[in-house]
């Protein structure tokens, strides 16, 4: 849009009548503008679905060499591939077992060996005479991943005990808002559609806390926000899929247990409880894709709760089809309003039609601390 400009020879500061008028055809010309505009196109446009790896691939993917030159090997387009953090992509073709190699700029040959015990993930690779070793991804002494390809759990050692620090939070108070809120309609999304599938992880021992939070396997939307997922789960039915729900609102006393659960050096991915999450508004959920065929999730490049790099959003490692499937739910969930969050693929936040201004959907709703068994209503008129 170009930006309207005045002649500042004439100031109106004594006239407050003309600059009125002025804006108020200003506004009238904007809303025109606004009125006229077509819809906006969401449908969804995303590449179309890439196949799996060989299974013998997977204990080959994963992190490389020391943190001033890592090395990704993912899967871009069919073909194991090396990716340099500094700079530099390799293509790779199959020799043997493990055995890779790949064309250089002056015509030579560098080949890539890959070591690992049996059938176990690779521990190392060499590239020419230089051997890069297996990254951690995570400090290895606080954080466990079980079950990591069928992407179960991610937990760390809580800083405290998690039963002392609910009863810490339970006494205590969510930080004092001022401003005109709307009131709360907090929806069961269970009651929207029944297809719409839930692993509310919070409410079992299989979270990144190890212990249940929630007393209910729940989850509740404000209203626009529930119908908004609503038409993004509808979305991905020609696809095969459907939106498998982790959490969705959440009371300000649980977040102030993650919080102070989380170590210092992770706690990027647990919201301040001093200001509040979206969470806490009810208008931000994790979520996943399942197959509809199957029931089962989908494999994405992290697992949910993870707290490491492999929970960006443009994490560059993994497979074609794990990033495709994190595209695919990303591109639904915004064509509908809502904004995925820097640190984690799963976490939208509900930002409504003015996504690029601070007039964000969620900042209309106040930080709630209502637990689940104690929200009324629910129902879908």
């Amino acid at each position: 849009m170009i930006p309207l400009r005045f002649p500042t020879s004439r100031p109106t500061r004594n006239f407050p009548h003309v600059g009125l008028r002025r804006a108020a055809v200003i506004g009238c010309i904007l809303l025109r503008t606004w009125l006229s505009a077509p819809a906006q196109d969401t449908s969804v446009s995303i590449s179309p679905k890439p196949a799996d790896i060989p299974n013998s691939w997977r204990g080959l993917i994963g992190e490389y060499g020391p943190d001033n030159d890592v090395h990704y090997v993912l899967e871009k387009g069919g073909r194991l591939t090396i990716l340099r953090k500094n700079g530099g992509e390799w293509s790779l073709r199959q020799r043997a077992a493990d055995a890779f190699e790949f064309d250089l700029a002056d015509s030579r040959v560098l080949p890539v060996r890959f070591e690992r015990t049996g059938a176990s993930k690779a521990t190392r690779f060499t590239l020419g005479a230089r051997t890069f070793e297996r990254r951690s991804i995570g400090p290895v002494d606080r954080f466990a991943v079980t079950n990591n390809e069928e992407g179960h759990v991610f937990q760390i050692t809580p800083v405290r005990p998690v039963e002392e620090l609910r009863k810490e939070a339970l006494a205590a108070s969510p930080p004092h808002e001022s401003g005109n809120f709307r009131a709360p309609d907090l929806v069961e999304l269970v009651t929207l559609d029944p297809t719409i599938r839930l692993d509310i992880r919070y409410a079992t021992a299989n979270d990144f806390l190890g212990t249940p939070v929630y007393t209910q396997a729940r989850a509740f939307l404000q209203r626009p926000a529930a119908e908004a997922l609503l038409r993004a789960h509808r979305a991905l039915r020609p696809w095969g899929y459907g939106l498998l729900i982790h959490d969705a609102y959440r009371p300000w006393y649980v977040t102030k247990i993650f919080w102070e659960a989380t170590p210092l050096e992770s706690r990027i991915f647990v919201a301040d409880p001093a200001q509040g999450s979206r969470h806490n508004r009810g208008c931000a959920v994790d979520l996943t894709l399942h197959e509809v065929s199957t029931g089962k999730p989908v494999a994405m490049v992290g697992v949910y709760d993870e707290m490491s790099p492999r929970s960006f959003p443009d994490y560059p490692g993994g497979t074609s089809l794990q990033r495709w499937h994190r595209d695919l739910l990303r591109h639904v969930m915004e064509a509908e309003g809502f904004a995925v969050y820097e640190h984690e693929w799963w976490h939208f936040d509900f930002v409504g039609r003015f996504a690029a201004t601070n007039d964000k959907e969620w900042r209309h709703y106040p930080i709630l601390n209502i637990p689940f068994d104690q929200v009324s209503g629910g129902k879908s008129p």
